[in-house]
């Protein structure tokens, strides 16, 4: 497997990964929730975010992460590749770059919580709505010297 920055002919693969992460991971979104918030991650997250993929050694992605500075505002991985390493692989890749990380995570998704305190993050807070003021509370994670499981 290898890491490398996403290219404008990846789009597509990465909502395809999107897609299919979301609708196995974040059971508590509607089918309805996940198509609006499609706009928000084809034509900004997806544009915007300083994107890295991880492709299997086909070339293929089959994962992604997308930073804002040193926030982590996406980390997806396609479901048939889960819990097989690509997620901390990414999050270590990111570390590399830019030093200790942050991310908010959703409180309904309980285990991206837990793979994000497994690989150091500790909560620093908690919101009740997203960051577009839905009623999806964000957990505040953040990595603290010392504590960070490489």
């Amino acid at each position: 497997m290898i890491i490398r920055k996403a290219l404008p002919s990846d789009r597509d693969a990465l909502l395809d990964i999107w897609f299919r992460s979301v609708r196995a991971t974040h059971t508590f979104l509607t089918e309805q929730d996940i198509q609006a918030l499609l706009p928000e991650v084809r034509d900004v997250a997806l544009v915007e975010l300083e994107l890295w993929v991880l492709c299997a050694d086909s070339g293929q992605p089959i994962a992604f992460l997308g930073l804002s500075g040193s926030k982590v505002e996406a980390l997806f991985v396609a479901p048939e590749h889960l819990r097989m390493g690509g997620g901390r692989k990414l999050l270590n890749h990111a570390r590399q770059l830019k030093g200790l990380l942050a991310v908010d995570v959703n409180e309904q998704n309980p285990e991206a919580v837990r793979f994000y305190e497994a690989c150091g993050f500790v909560v620093t807070g908690r919101s009740e709505f997203d960051g577009k003021g839905r009623p999806f509370p964000l957990l505040h994670l953040r990595e603290e010297s010392g504590l960070t499981n490489r």
